[in-house]
């Protein structure tokens, strides 16, 4: 076959629903096998015989969180230039090579780990692990690519600035966590990576990319015995590593509301308010999971959706969402509305923020979200690359493999006074930030006429954006 037959047939085969990963009464109870090399790589196996196809996903714990002050966006820069060139291979002919054998190599950065993933043909397996290896291993970070992906990335950066709801989203995150990482961009801050060198990635990689640091996934058509043999062959010499704790500055606490207005010539005003949300290992997640459905996470069956959109019409679009990592993440209702509404679309979220506080929801409401949320899941791994993810958030996250078989009763169990009781503890409208970016003339008084209860700030459009 050659490579253009190659590449179409695996683009044809990964948009293929994985029916086998659906949950049912067949399904196994576990997503696969849990493994330990003795370098300390912790990998993780599902037999998938469905296609002729093979992912190997390595989560490496080197995100946001361990980006150094005043080099922010060195953990995501070290990420996406594994594929840029090692000590053998030039950029291109890495990307040569993936495109004569049809295989997927990706690697991005994030906010709680760093990933490197690939998919390939069975057939061609040892050729694409030959190539994953040498991105991971050997990385070299020539200058000249350095220098080309960090004005790439900053001028990304730039042009985001022209969104306004980019700005609200950096500002949000900036004010709510100061100088912790979830308060600059994953790609960094112009300044950071004007700061970073070839050195602090070289030194980074050598630091934080170790297998005691990371968890690799493997799905698809191989039997345990092959895959056993494929993860020693390609990472069985792996050095570990000690590997450094982040050292994290302090998250501001919001004592009262804080509003911060950005003035730009707009005629609609793009809104984000919220506050402080909660980590991943919060045993609350389920009840906050199915409160934010009801509130504003379910789309049109969201109370913010019916209220704020069909019946009053402010907006086209209002969402809420948690944004649960490793350390605490937001709580975040975001719209968009004409200026002049701006100051009743913020009323109507803080009332419904307060009314799903202070009242049960429904018995009608807590069944459609549960149902929605049980019934969803199983596209949480119907693919490949879904099924190998989600054995990796399992790991990282401390849920255990067995996690898609309890979840459905974890949300079963969930009663309106466990709903309540979560808005109560992580809803909080009267102390949150609320950012608006819009035409200052044109925004009424926020919060009618009576002063604010915390401080106001007007900066005006180029104010940094930082998320």
């Amino acid at each position: 076959m050659d490579r253009l037959n190659k590449a179409v047939a695996l683009g044809v085969i990964l948009t293929l629903v994985w029916t086998g990963a659906a949950l049912g009464a067949s399904s196994p109870k576990v997503l696969g096998v849990r493994e330990k090399l003795p370098n300390g790589l912790v990998w993780l196996f599902s037999e998938q015989t469905g296609l002729p196809l093979v992912t190997f996903s390595l989560l490496v714990k080197a995100g946001t969180l361990q980006d150094p002050q005043g080099k922010e966006g060195l953990a995501n820069l070290t990420a996406v230039l594994l594929r840029s060139g090692t000590k053998k291979r030039a950029a291109a002919q890495i990307a040569a090579e993936l495109d004569f054998l049809g295989a997927r190599l990706g690697a991005s950065g994030g906010d709680d780990y760093a990933q490197l993933s690939l998919t390939v043909l069975k057939k061609d397996l040892a050729a694409g692990l030959e190539i994953f290896q040498d991105v991971l291993l050997n990385p070299v970070f020539a200058p000249q690519e350095v220098t080309r992906k960090v004005a790439e990335i900053q001028a990304s950066l730039k042009s985001d600035e022209d969104e306004p709801m980019v700005v609200a989203a950096r500002t949000f995150n900036k004010d709510l966590f100061g100088a912790f990482p979830y308060g600059h961009p994953i790609r960094g801050t112009k300044e950071g990576l004007a700061a970073i060198t070839p050195k602090d990635l070289v030194e980074f990689h050598r630091r934080y990319y170790r297998p005691n640091n990371a968890i690799l996934c493997v799905a698809g058509d191989l039997t345990l015995e092959e895959a056993r043999k494929w993860v020693a062959q390609i990472l069985g010499s792996w050095p570990a590593g000690e590997i450094p704790a982040p050292q994290l500055p302090p998250v501001p606490t919001l004592k009262e509301r804080k509003v911060v207005l950005i003035n730009k010539d707009i005629s609609q005003a793009n809104i984000i308010l919220g506050n402080m949300g909660i980590s991943r290992d919060n045993p609350d997640f389920y009840a906050l999971q199915v409160m934010n459905y009801i509130l504003g996470g379910g789309g049109f069956a969201s109370r913010l959706m019916e209220n704020i959109r069909v019946q009053r019409g402010l907006a086209y679009s209002v969402g809420s969402q948690f944004d649960p990592g490793l350390k605490p993440g937001y709580f975040a209702v975001s719209l968009e509305t004409k200026n002049a509404s701006a100051a009743e679309a913020v009323e109507q979220v803080l009332a419904e923020m307060k009314r799903i506080r202070e009242k049960p929801v429904t018995p009608e409401e807590l069944q459609d979200a549960k149902s929605y949320l049980i019934g969803s899941f199983p596209r949480k791994m119907d693919s490949l690359s879904k099924r190998a993810w989600l054995m990796g958030y399992t790991e990282l996250y401390g849920l255990g493999l067995d996690y898609p078989w309890r979840y459905p009763q974890l949300m079963r169990d969930l009663t309106p006074a466990d709903i309540q009781k979560a808005a109560w503890k992580y809803l909080h409208p009267e102390k949150f930030l609320l950012v608006v970016v819009g035409k200052k003339s044109e925004i009424p008084s926020l919060f009618g006429s009576k002063a604010p209860a915390g401080k106001e700030e007007k900066k005006d459009a180029q104010t940094k954006p930082h998320h």
